[in-house]
């Protein structure tokens, strides 16, 4: 069993880290004890405890053992070292009579564990392990203690009620005397609380007062042995001695075996609770989780499934996105997306709804979809969109990933209704729970450990999850859960019901992780092409991913017909029109087919660019009301004798100008649909193409994830911590500085003082208040003193920073070391 006293914390030495001989040692002091590389374990487990970073080791010890704090770390407990914690909490009560089980071998006695037993002490070893690291418990001279607050969190440690001494100090001083005459007749301890407490503390005793209750009593007592240590009974602050107890209850209350804790409610004693459960403290006690139960799944077709999923998530979004550039999505007025907005997304991702859901509230975490800043708002990619696209495709979907596990938005929320009784729409609020990343991590932890090649069931998953993490079950929890579930398979994160090898590196902290994410990502996706299949039907099958100019220039050219494992290009007067309006030639066009076709490029579509081409652009609109101008007489004399053409109210001026009632917007239009395919020109006679307007919205400020810290900002906190907690504690002398007279003569003073530490090259203490208003303590080396600012360097925040005199508060010159 491992040792826990601390180096040189034998009593009447002095505590750890230099505590006088003779106090008591404390929590700060023993975390100021711990070693670098254990802070910043504590920070990288407890990464709350450094959001601000605090001004020294005092204010980490106040803050860690906050409830919230504490609360958020008692979430991350397994049921096992959760239980451990309880039995220190237990058995570690200063207010027990004898406080000294929560040692190690106590602890292990307490939870049925020992050498022999098939599961040994082990287990216990690291759940202390985990619970120092924490800074959950803590050693004292041998002896392990709980902070301070796990008393209020944790009232009822393994079902045992408070401290006889606690119940006793409740109750009136003539019912405690009266309790003390029938127990202890002649007692010489100082108070009748502490003679009752004493003798329910001495197992020998207590297996008297027990074995002198009948079996209804005994029976109440077993009912209470092992939780809740509470009884509801009428008139319970009764008042009975041994002479006068008549019923079972009143013969309990007579011994000290129950004590009235309210007008109704009865409590047993944590002495009373561990004596009758022969000194275990649970009746059933896990080491490690259940096993697994599932399916097996070979590994590699996990990997392809995965990846398979992971490229379809890229290019749903990309079509989508690519999409609303020309056509965006109106904004609801509660900022949300509407249910038709909403069907239209999931057709042009070719998914369902729900999915679609899913995948928009990811590219808005990942910041590439915002709103633009008109009246009538409307969704639109951003700019970090564009820069998106051009990464590589693992890149992409990583980004994607990152903001799904970072995300607190629960897209599965669509479509249900809140408290109002309002719908929630996708994008929009009252999506949003606080709990969802850590669900999905728990969840793809234990997907983790699984193993690669077997695929666990829902039921496997859920009780495992109850035993790594039983304070986070609820049923808002389980949901999570469910959600995460479906949510990783949509996104290819799992696949066939196993986690991705691409997923693992995500889950740890290694700096490299992402890196090998990508690798092991980039080796399953398909690799772009920079081909594809033209066939006579006048389409162009892409057999895989393209690379993405070809992919851009394509869409332009021709139109998605189907997707799947390979692509369909149709292409149509209309597309190759859409090419024409935005620039490119015909000979442009041709040429990137046969550049990029591995088969003959058909007649039919040579003739089909050919003749779009001949007759973009004969053609040219302007404004009169509007008027047409062609190099062609003969095409205007057709134009103006054509019937279909009555409404377009032509008049030939010349040869080759017409003029038209009709602005140029609607008569080019018109002309289009009866096939004449003009094209608009600018005043100067230049033709106008209609390339299309790329918009972009900025991303939502919101809607940024922020990552988890660095191992280098953690050690960089650790560091402030040490220069914080040395400007605090460091032994100095204080520099005399005058009381009354101007502020000018104190800064004066003070500027001296500084500017003769700066000339010897040695270290001051300042007391100094910030720009919140906090007085804080700095070590600095003062460089210069100019302009009412000292330029020093400061060890808290190891940089150089600039003082304003007037905000110093205090100047000391640092005692030499002993």
């Amino acid at each position: 069993m491992t040792d826990y006293a601390p180096p040189g914390s034998d009593r009447g030495t002095g505590g750890p880290d230099g505590d006088p001989p003779g106090r008591p040692p404390t929590f700060t002091a023993w975390l100021r004890s711990r070693s670098d590389d254990e802070l910043t374990a504590l920070l990288d487990a407890r990464p709350d405890l450094a959001q601000p970073v605090p001004a020294d080791i005092g204010a980490l010890a106040h803050r860690a053992t906050s409830r919230n704090a504490a609360l958020r770390a008692l979430e991350r407990l397994d049921r096992f070292t959760l239980q451990v914690l309880e039995s220190v909490v237990a058995l570690g009560d200063d207010r027990l009579s004898e406080p000294v089980g929560a040692q190690p071998a106590e602890l292990a006695h307490g939870l049925g564990l020992s050498p022999g037993d098939g599961r040994g002490t082990e287990p216990l070893d690291a759940a202390l392990d985990t619970l120092l690291s924490l800074a959950l418990i803590w050693p004292d001279h041998g002896r392990l203690r709980p902070v301070q607050v796990l008393r209020e969190l944790l009232p009822h440690p393994a079902q045992l009620g408070p401290p006889a001494r606690a119940l006793l100090a409740a109750l009136p001083h003539e019912a405690v005397r009266r309790l003390a005459r029938d127990l202890v007749p002649h007692s010489t301890a100082s108070s009748a609380v502490e003679t009752v407490a004493t003798a329910l503390s001495d197992p020998g005793r207590l297996a008297a007062l027990t074995g002198q209750v009948g079996a209804p009593a005994r029976r109440l007592l077993d009912n209470l042995a092992w939780g809740p240590p509470n009884g509801t009974v009428s008139d319970a602050r009764r008042e009975v001695d041994l002479a006068t107890a008549a019923s079972p209850v009143e013969t309990l209350i007579a011994r000290g075996l129950l004590v009235a804790t309210g007008d109704d409610t009865l409590t047993l004693p944590r002495e009373v609770g561990l004596h009758l459960r022969s000194g275990v403290l649970f009746r059933e006690v896990d080491t490690a989780p259940p096993a697994f139960e599932g399916r097996p799944v070979p590994p590699d077709a996990v990997a392809r499934a995965a990846a398979g999923q992971a490229f379809t998530v890229l290019r749903a979004v990309e079509e989508l996105l690519e999409r609303w550039t020309e056509e965006p999505a109106a904004v609801l007025r509660n900022g949300g997306l509407g249910v038709r907005d909403l069907r239209r997304a999931a057709q042009a991702m070719d998914t369902d709804e729900d999915t679609a859901a899913l995948y928009l509230e990811v590219v808005r975490a990942a910041g590439l979809i915002g709103t633009d800043h008109r009246v009538a708002g409307e969704w639109l990619p951003t700019r970090e969109y564009d820069l998106w696209r051009e990464r590589a495709p693992e890149r992409r979907w990583l980004l994607l990933v990152r903001s799904w596990l970072g995300s607190d938005r629960v897209a599965s929320l669509t479509g249900s209704r809140d408290a109002g009784g309002r719908v929630r729409n996708v994008l929009g609020p009252g999506l949003v729970r606080p709990a969802a990343p850590q669900a999905r991590r728990d969840l793809l932890t234990e997907l983790g450990e699984a193993g690669p090649d077997l695929a666990p069931s829902e039921d496997s998953l859920r009780e495992r999850l109850a035993w790594h993490r039983p304070r986070r079950q609820s049923p808002v929890y389980t949901d999570l859960v469910g959600a995460a579930l479906t949510e990783a398979a949509a996104l290819g994160l799992t696949g066939l019901g196993a986690l991705a090898e691409h997923t693992r590196p995500l889950l740890g902290l290694a700096e490299d992780a992402e890196e090998t994410a990508a690798r092991l990502l980039s080796a399953e996706l398909p690799q772009p092409l920079d081909y594809v299949l033209v066939q006579g039907d006048l389409t162009a099958v892409a057999p895989g991913p393209l690379v993405p100019e070809l992919a851009r220039e394509l869409a332009l050219v021709a139109d998605v017909e189907s997707t799947g494992g390979a692509t369909v290009y149709r292409f149509t007067e209309d597309s190759v029109r859409r090419a024409l309006d935005a620039g490119r030639g015909v000979s442009d066009i041709t040429a990137l087919l046969e550049r990029h076709s591995r088969t003959p490029l058909p007649q039919a579509l040579r003739y089909l660019v050919s003749d779009a081409g001949r007759r973009h652009g004969r053609l040219r609109t302007g404004t009169a009301a509007s008027y047409l101008r062609c190099d062609e007489p003969a095409l205007l004399t057709e134009l103006v004798s054509d019937r279909r053409a009555a409404d377009l109210e032509l008049l030939l001026l010349a040869p080759t100008v017409v003029v038209s009632g009709l602005n140029r917007a609607a008569l080019t239009e018109r002309l289009r649909q009866l096939g004449y395919h003009p094209v608009p020109e600018s005043g100067d006679g230049t033709m106008r193409l209609n390339r299309p307007e790329v918009r972009r919205a900025e991303p939502d400020p919101s809607s940024t994830v922020e990552g988890a810290p660095t191992p280098e900002l953690t050690r960089a906190t650790v560091r402030a911590l040490r220069a914080g907690d040395e400007a605090a504690n460091v032994a100095r002398v204080p520099v005399a500085l005058p009381e009354g007279g101007t502020a000018g003569s104190r800064a004066s003073a003070v500027m001296e003082v500084l500017s003769e530490a700066a000339v010897a090259e040695r270290r001051v203490w300042i007391g100094y208040t910030d720009t919140d208003g906090r007085q804080v303590s700095r070590i600095v080396e003062p460089s210069s003193v100019d302009g009412g600012f000292l330029t020093a360097y400061d060890t808290t925040r190891d940089a150089v920073h600039r003082f304003a005199i007037h905000r110093i508060t205090g100047v000391a010159e640092l005692a030499p070391s002993d």
